[in-house]
């Protein structure tokens, strides 16, 4: 299975399970386990590689224990403290990994919850851990430059020079990120300032100041979904976003085609609903074998890019959204979903009905 397949897989199993995960020691189980042993790829039941409940003192504080250090030629690299899923990951509860780190060779710390991974180095001062993360990730949102940075960390790819080289530059990208997000969602007023001064032709008083904050934030928003669907889309399909193609029977035949396909919208919650599928289905066959094709009614998942071969249907472009499925006899059956989570509810159907066209 192929690395950013694991990352999904675990993904996917969060998902399903996280909400019945009700202790740190079962998170540990159920997540942190298999990420150490799936992910990165560290054997937990060898001790020379992975120990669990490490101990070492620390001045006055005996018997403290760190929940696992990862070990690498009989050296420790890496020391990870965990906490409950759900529970948020605060300075505070990273005070053994603040202690730990100056008292081993480690020179990466993870503080994790089983979805949300903060990954430490010792930028700012030597053998003393940063208090800011170099790196984040989010098991339920996985960023894509996150993906080839966690490689490094993994058994066959661990490279300690490699990795810390590039802690700096990704700690700052990471919080100039969140800096723009931020300013984005929630404009200040010299951003606001700043825009109207560029666009605006008269005085920017308070009256155009008070316009522009919404009409920055509206634009901010519309531009980032902008990128992220012609990334998305260019990504799923393998081509650019103009090779959608309008299937739906309700066209008209005599309307140019051209003119169908600058109506159709991929919208973030359809191409969601088709990770997932992708998510569930890959249980069945190759991911690289399903595909996705928009339409103005609704969006097909097909297998082989085929018409012949739908998976299933996703009815979004309504307040009620329905998950169409299909029997063998390529019969539609349209279940009512609250949010795009709820197509796990079905994935046994998803998964038969691939099998059909194998």
């Amino acid at each position: 299975m192929e690395f950013a397949e694991k990352l999904k897989s675990l993904s996917v199993k969060i998902r399903q399970q996280g909400a019945s995960i009700q202790t740190e020691e079962a998170t540990k189980n159920a997540f942190v386990m298999p990420f150490i042993h799936a992910v990165l790829g560290y054997d937990v039941f060898d001790p020379s590689e992975v120990i669990p409940e490490y101990v070492c003192d620390v001045g006055t504080k005996k018997g403290e224990k760190i929940d696992y250090a990862i070990l690498k030629a009989g050296e420790i690299q890496i020391l990870m403290e965990c906490k409950k899923i759900g529970e948020l990951l605060t300075l505070n509860n990273a005070s053994q990994l603040f202690r730990y780190f100056h008292v081993t060779n480690a020179r990466i710390a993870i503080l994790t919850n089983g979805q949300i991974y903060k990954f430490f180095t010792d930028l700012d001062a030597p053998n003393k851990m940063d208090e800011k993360p170099f790196l984040e990730l989010d098991l339920l949102n996985i960023d894509e430059h996150a993906v080839p940075e966690l490689l490094k960390l993994t058994k066959t790819a661990f490279d300690i020079e490699s990795i810390v080289n590039a802690a700096g530059e990704l700690k700052y990208v990471s919080q100039i990120k969140r800096f723009l997000s931020g300013l984005m969602s929630n404009p200040d007023e010299d951003f606001i300032k700043f825009v109207a001064s560029r666009v605006y032709d008269g005085a920017v008083t308070q009256k155009v100041r008070e316009l522009f904050a919404e009409l920055t934030r509206k634009a901010s928003v519309q531009f980032l979904n902008d990128q992220a669907n012609d990334r998305l889309k260019s990504a799923i399909s393998g081509s650019t976003p103009a090779t959608y193609e309008a299937k739906d029977s309700t066209s008209s035949s005599s309307e140019p085609q051209d003119d169908i396909d600058n109506r159709i919208e991929t919208t973030e919650e359809e191409i969601e609903g088709f990770m997932i599928v992708k998510a569930i289905v890959r249980h069945a066959t190759d991911v690289k074998r399903i595909a996705m094709r928009d339409n103005q009614s609704y969006c097909g998942v097909l297998l082989d890019d085929n018409n012949r071969k739908p998976i299933c249907r996703l009815h979004f472009n309504r307040s009620q959204k329905y998950l169409g499925v299909f029997d063998q006899n390529k019969n539609e059956t349209r279940h009512p979903i609250q949010s795009v989570d709820d197509i796990y509810n079905h994935s046994e159907q998803l998964i038969e009905t691939a099998k059909f066209y194998l």
